[in-house]
Formats: structure tokens, C-alpha cells, sequence
């Protein structure tokens, strides 16, 4: 390589970083940054102040609640669907890759319009669920289904292109050793997919503790009862309580940042393995 051309790759290199670090900066670190400096605006006592009310504790609860109960499901569904699409032939696989990423399509809001018109009071199933006594929307099962809806690709997304990748020589030697199914898949196709898992999980974890759109139409926004963080947010925004407002919202960035954390902990624990991993 020509010294002119190691110029220009080192032009073009330092131009990528410095666009990058820009980028992060300004769309990443410094709204982070004003999120932290409005909630302690007016000192530490006034924001510990605005998180100690029965609203935002319930806000917080409710929120932590709902990714408790979502993400689980979705690593089970999910890592269902990607074992059944990418190790086995059936009809409909075309058909059932494109329903997972329906949600990826679907405006959050029409999502939750959906549930409304499935379980409302005046929905399909809504004079059954009255008969029984039962409350689906505005209420927490129906922040819980709008959840799992909303964040049903992201297990499976991040799983089907790496077991796609690694094909089923594997599972199938297992087989033909005497593997039982489930044997196989605990043993040879769990530990392949755990890292790409770990990150669908986590990437699931943060939508739903940060979905508004699809939980602000099935909640009812009932203070105490059906507010999650981003909901309680806005109505303390629109109430002009902007302490109030960003001290919640920190609260969810801080949790962001605990998530991210963790990741990047358990990486840094097993980087040999992951090392490894990705040289093969």
C-alpha cells in the first residue's frame, strides 16, 4: 500500500471516529446529561422528594412488574420460534417469520387499538370478560399483552440469523448419538445461542421498561394503578412538575444504564469464551 493511500485510510478512519464520537455525544450523552441536571435542578432533596409519592413508586413498581412478566415470556416465545424456524421444515415458515416481525411494522398505537377492540368493554371478547368478571385493559394484563407484543421480535431476531449461521450438523449428530430432543437442545443448541440470547434479552428488557405508545392506549392512565414510568412522565410533564418529570425519567435511564451494565459485566467476565466464539 502506497504511503498516499495510508493517508487517506487514516483520514477516512479518523473522519468515521470523529463523526461517531459526534454523534454519540450529541444524540446519546448530552440528553442524558440535561435528563440528569433538570431532575436536580432545584438539589438532591427536592428530587428524592418527587420519587417518594405513592405515584412514582407505583410508577416504578408497575414498570419493573411488567418487564418481569414480559421479557421471560418473550424468551420463551421467542426462542421457541427461532429453534422451530431455522431446525425444522414445516408449511407456513415463510408465513410465520413475517408474523414475528408484524411488530416491527406496526405502529405501537394501532397495536394497542387492537387489544381495545379484543378486550374492551364494547370489544369481541368484551361482554365475555364482563360476564366473568375479568379486566384486561385498563388494567395490568393489558399493559402486560401490549408489552409482549410490542417487544415479541427482538429474542427472535437476534437468534434466528446466528442459528441460521450454524446450520443443524450439530443437532443432528447429537441425534443420531441417541440425543433425546430436549437433551440436544439444552446441551448443543442452548450454549451455541446464549450470547446472542443474552443481548435479545436485554434489548426486549429495555424496550419494554421504555414503551409508551401501545401501554398509553391500554392503560387508562389511572395514577397508582395502570401509570408505568413514560406515562407518568408525560403527566407530570404536561403538569409543568419538571422536576418531578425528569426525576422519573432518570430513574428509567438509570435503569438503562444498570441493564447496559450488566451486559457489558458479564462480557468482560467471559471474554475468553466470547473471544472464542467469534473467531469460529
Amino acid at each position: 500500500m502506497s504511503k498516499r493511500s495510508l493517508r487517506d485510510h487514516s483520514a477516512t478512519r479518523l473522519s468515521l471516529v470523529a463523526l461517531t464520537v459526534v454523534i454519540v455525544l450529541l444524540f446519546l450523552l448530552l440528553p442524558l446529561a440535561q435528563v440528569l441536571q433538570q431532575a436536580f435542578a432545584k438539589g438532591p432533596a427536592v428530587f428524592w422528594h418527587s420519587l417518594q409519592g405513592e405515584d412514582p413508586l407505583a410508577a416504578i413498581r408497575l414498570t419493573l412488574l411488567v418487564a418481569a412478566i414480559s421479557v421471560p415470556l418473550n424468551l420463551v416465545f421467542g426462542l421457541a420460534a427461532s429453534w422451530a424456524i431455522t431446525k425444522f421444515d414445516f408449511p407456513g415458515k415463510s408465513l410465520l417469520v413475517s408474523l414475528i416481525d408484524l411488530p416491527f411494522s406496526v405502529s405501537p398505537v394501532i397495536s394497542g387499538l387492537i387489544y381495545v377492540l379484543l378486550f374492551g368493554a364494547h370489544g369481541f371478547l368484551g361482554p365475555w370478560l364482563i360476564e366473568h368478571n375479568l379486566k384486561i385493559i385498563f388494567a395490568v394484563p393489558g399493559i402486560v399483552l401490549a408489552t409482549v407484543f410490542v417487544t415479541f421480535p427482538f429474542v427472535a431476531r437476534e437468534l434466528i440469523p446466528l442459528m441460521e449461521e450454524q446450520g443443524r450438523e450439530e443437532e443432528e449428530a447429537a441425534l443420531v448419538l441417541g440425543a433425546s430432543g430436549w437433551r440436544t437442545f439444552w446441551s448443543v443448541t442452548l450454549p451455541n445461542v446464549k450470547w446472542a440470547l443474552l443481548y435479545g434479552v436485554l434489548l426486549c428488557n429495555a424496550r419494554a421498561m421504555g414503551e409508551f405508545g401501545a401501554v398509553s392506549v391500554v392503560s387508562g392512565h389511572v395514577r397508582g394503578l395502570t401509570n408505568t414510568m413514560p406515562l407518568h412522565v408525560e403527566i407530570l410533564y404536561n403538569e409543568y412538575d419538571f422536576v418531578g418529570a425528569f426525576a422519573v425519567a432518570s430513574v428509567l435511564a438509570l435503569l438503562a444504564l444498570v441493564t447496559l451494565g450488566i451486559k457489558s459485566a458479564v462480557e468482560w467476565w467471559h471474554r475468553d469464551e466470547l473471544a472464542a466464539t467469534r473467531r469460529h
